[in-house]
């Protein structure tokens, strides 16, 4: 059964199908074949696909990027970025990999987020003669930071999927996350180490100062965010509330939100949620026909003939979720395999909020890897460049993600520490 799921799955994504009906599609062609096709089954799988209360967070910070995005926010963001290292050979690239760093803190959405930065800086960066592919790259890069560091709508997929904590997931995710912004800037050092190009002129500290005080509100939300989950004032669904209440009240003191945007902001805040949910909701209807079809049961037997050490366990499923990543959406594929490797992870004692934190910074690497990169698109969209020549300037940046990973599979105790301090 479990090549029969995973056969009719990928037929249906490769003649083209949208995610959600290829799931809907291959879970009512396995119920066919055991003889359990049920209309009523499935739309009762379908309605609790959505009927769970940590899912409300997404909308709200769905809501709290657009925002960001159409209230002035992300142009104070990126002033404040500029003023501090706008001067440094190579300046611009560190400007996207602060300011991708602060995004990430405020919409946990990567496609909100590489949009904001590439539309601003990726003409600022042709401009002063920046390769354009290896800087889109870097933005695109920068961009899935967001769906590390806490408030990271897949690791709220994740957790309500894979029943773990989510605040666990945002503590656990801080420190994978800010080894990425290391692990950015060391390489974007090195590329631009003997580089020329023209480079703004040192801000004075009285401008500092004045791009700082213009930033301090919106910097504000990521720290309010993660003392609310830490000191338990707020769950992660509140969080969201407060997120976008926040955000909505600071562009109207910055005077970024205007009557006439409002709509915009709604409009593509409903349009998103709309999408993300429906896949959840085709994804419980997935989840019913594999436990039915007892997939989990299946693998579990099938990986402990093959290794009974939870490395090379984790080694596995770390290659087989990166070439995923490679075909497959992050939020679809954590809605698809999640109910399916879970039984496995509790066989081999691997704690679920770290696999989750793995499983997520993994998937993340397919948003920027061809051909279905959905943040590789949003990049090359916005340069006007093709697919083959963007791959080509964020491959050294692939590579440092990849060198992470590992890392994080050697050492656990770089997830697990952080994410423990709850505890």
């Amino acid at each position: 059964m479990l090549w029969l799921f995973l056969g009719s799955l990928f037929l249906f994504l490769f003649l083209g199908v949208p995610v959600a009906l290829s799931m809907l599609l291959s879970a009512s062609f396995m119920l066919w074949k055991m003889d359990m096709f049920d209309a009523q089954l499935i739309t009762e799988n379908f309605v609790m696909g959505t009927n769970n209360f940590p899912l409300m967070a997404i909308p709200f910070f769905m809501l709290t990027g657009e925002i960001m995005k159409h209230g002035g926010i992300s142009e104070r963001i990126i002033n404040f970025a500029m003023s501090m290292v706008g001067h440094i050979k190579g300046g611009l690239g560190y400007v996207v990999i602060i300011s991708g760093l602060i995004f990430a803190g405020l919409s946990g959405s990567a496609v909100a987020d590489t949009a904001a930065l590439g539309a601003i800086l990726i003409p600022m960066m042709v401009a002063r003669k920046y390769d354009v592919a290896r800087s889109t790259g870097l933005i695109c890069a920068a961009g899935i930071i967001s769906v590390v560091i806490p408030p990271s709508i897949p690791m709220i997929v994740y957790g309500i999927t894979a029943g773990a904590s989510i605040t666990k997931l945002f503590m656990g995710g801080m420190v994978p996350g800010l080894l990425m912004v290391v692990g950015l800037w060391l390489v974007w050092k090195f590329l631009y180490r003997n580089e020329e190009q023209t480079v703004e002129p040192k801000k004075t500290a009285k401008e500092r100062w004045v791009a700082f005080k213009a930033a301090f509100l919106p910097l504000l939300l990521p720290i309010i965010i993660i003392v609310g989950l830490r000191g338990g004032i707020f769950t992660p669904t509140e969080a969201g509330v407060v997120a976008a209440i926040y955000a909505a009240i600071i562009s109207i003191i910055l005077k970024g939100l205007t009557l006439d945007k409002i709509q915009e902001v709604f409009l593509g805040t409903i349009k998103t949620t709309a999408m993300v949910m429906f896949v959840a909701a085709t994804a419980m209807i997935s989840a019913f026909a594999v436990t039915v079809a007892q997939i989990p049961m299946e693998l579990v037997e099938f990986i402990k003939g093959i290794t009974d050490s939870p490395i090379i366990l984790m080694f596995v499923i770390m290659i087989f979720l990166l070439l995923v990543g490679c075909v497959m959406d992050l939020i679809p594929a954590v809605l698809i395999f999640v109910p399916v490797l879970l039984p496995l992870l509790r066989a081999y004692n691997i704690d679920i909020a770290y696999f989750g934190i793995m499983m997520v910074i993994n998937l993340s690497i397919g948003l920027i890897t061809p051909p279905v990169g959905t943040v590789l698109y949003v990049g090359s969209g916005i340069a006007k460049i093709g697919i083959g020549r963007l791959t080509k300037g964020i491959y050294p940046f692939l590579l440092v993600y990849a060198a992470i990973l590992i890392l994080l599979m050697l050492f656990p105790e770089i997830v697990i520490v952080p994410m423990n301090w709850l505890s």
